[in-house]
C-alpha cells in the first residue's frame, strides 16, 4: 500500500461519534491515526467544563490517545481559560473551531461564523496569541459564501504562529455536500506560512494517495466520515495488518462499552445506530439496511441486523479517487 510517511493522518472531530469511548476502542483495534481531534468544547463565561465535557478530555479517559481538544468560541478570554485548563491537564495543543457550518453555531458568530467578520477574527486571534498557554491550531472553512473570501482570511492567519491550519476545502454555505474547492486549497498551500492539513471528502485509500502525490507539501490529511465508515482505513493505508475479524470485535467492544457507560442498551442503541449509519457505507448493499437499523427499537433486533450485515455483506471494492480529476 502506498503511503507518504511525511504526511500525517488525523481523525476529524465528529459530534456524537468520536467520543472518548470510541477513540480508545478505535485505537485498540485500528492503530495508525497520528492525532485524534476531540469534538468541540464550548467554554462560557462561567469558566467551568460541564461533567460531560470533562469526561471527554480527562487524561485518564484518553490514555495512549494523541488527542487535540477543540474549542468553539468567539471570545478570547473564554478560549484562554479553557486552553489553560487543558494545558494543566497536560495537553500541548488546542484547536480553534472556525469551520463548523451549523446554522445554530454560525448564527452566534462562532465556528464558520467567525469568517463573516474578518476584523473580529483578527481581534480574536490577537487575544488568543497574546497569552496562549499551549500551541494553537485552527480548523477553518474557506469563507462563508465564496471561496475567494479565503485570500483575505489566509492573510490574517499568516500573521499568527498557528501550529497547523486545517482547511476544510468548502465554504460555510457548501455545508458537507457542496463541491470541494481544490483550486482554492492549492492556492492556499502556496501562500500559507504554516503547515497545512487538508480536510473534506476523503473517503478511500485512493483519495489519500492522490492528495499525497499531487500535493506533496500537504502536512496532513484529516478524515472524518470516511474513517467513521471504514475504521480500518488508516491502518490499511499505513500497511498495518488488520485481523479479518477486527471490525466484528470493534463493534462488540463498542456495544459492551456503551452499555456499561450508559447503564444498559436502552441508551447505547442510539449511539451505536449513529456509528453504524457511517459503517454501513463501507458495505456493498449496506444502503438496504439503513431504514431497518434506524427503525430498530430493541437491542436484540439491532444486534441481529448488525450481525447479518457483518456475516452476509462484502466490503466495498476499491473506488477511484475523488481528487485525481480535480487537483
Amino acid at each position: 500500500m502506498w503511503y507518504n510517511a511525511g504526511m500525517e493522518l488525523y481523525f476529524a472531530p465528529m459530534e456524537g461519534v468520536t467520543d472518548y469511548i470510541y477513540r480508545r476502542i478505535h485505537r485498540r483495534f485500528f492503530p495508525g491515526v497520528d492525532r485524534y481531534f476531540a469534538p468541540f468544547l464550548s467554554p462560557t463565561q462561567n469558566h467551568v467544563f460541564s461533567p460531560r465535557e470533562l469526561r471527554q478530555v480527562l487524561p485518564a479517559n484518553n490514555e495512549g490517545i494523541p488527542l487535540v481538544p477543540q474549542l468553539l468560541t468567539k471570545n478570547a478570554g473564554d478560549f484562554l481559560w479553557a486552553a489553560r485548563a487543558l494545558a494543566d491537564m497536560g495537553y500541548e495543543e488546542v484547536d480553534l473551531n472556525a469551520g463548523c457550518p451549523s446554522g445554530t453555531v454560525t448564527a452566534k458568530g462562532k465556528g464558520a461564523g467567525l469568517l463573516a467578520d474578518p476584523d473580529g477574527l483578527r481581534r480574536l486571534l490577537d487575544g488568543i496569541f497574546a497569552a496562549a498557554p499551549a500551541a494553537v491550531s485552527v480548523k477553518t472553512r474557506l469563507g462563508v459564501r465564496d471561496p475567494a473570501e479565503f485570500e483575505r482570511i489566509l492573510a490574517i492567519y499568516n500573521d499568527y504562529p498557528i501550529r497547523r491550519l486545517i482547511i476544510h476545502a468548502r465554504t460555510k454555505n457548501d455545508q458537507y455536500t457542496g463541491p470541494v474547492r481544490m483550486d482554492t486549497f492549492r492556492q492556499a498551500m502556496k501562500n500559507a506560512r504554516m503547515p497545512v492539513c487538508y480536510n473534506g471528502d476523503v473517503r478511500t485509500a485512493a483519495d489519500i494517495r492522490a492528495l499525497g502525490e499531487e500535493l506533496p507539501g500537504t502536512a496532513a490529511v484529516m478524515i472524518g466520515r470516511g474513517l467513521a465508515a471504514d475504521p480500518a482505513l488508516v491502518s490499511r493505508v499505513k500497511g498495518q495488518t488488520v485481523a479479518p475479524d477486527a471490525l466484528r470485535r470493534f463493534h462488540e467492544a463498542l456495544c459492551d462499552a456503551y452499555c456499561a457507560a450508559f447503564g444498559g442498551p436502552g441508551s447505547a442503541i442510539h449511539r451505536m445506530k449513529a456509528i453504524w449509519s457511517f459503517m454501513l457505507q463501507s458495505f456493498e448493499g449496506g444502503a438496504a439496511y439503513e431504514k431497518r437499523l434506524g427503525k430498530a427499537k430493541r437491542w436484540p433486533e439491532f444486534l441481529s441486523l448488525t450481525e447479518e450485515v457483518l456475516r452476509t455483506l462484502a466490503p466495498k471494492t476499491a473506488e477511484p479517487s475523488r481528487f485525481e480529476t480535480k487537483i
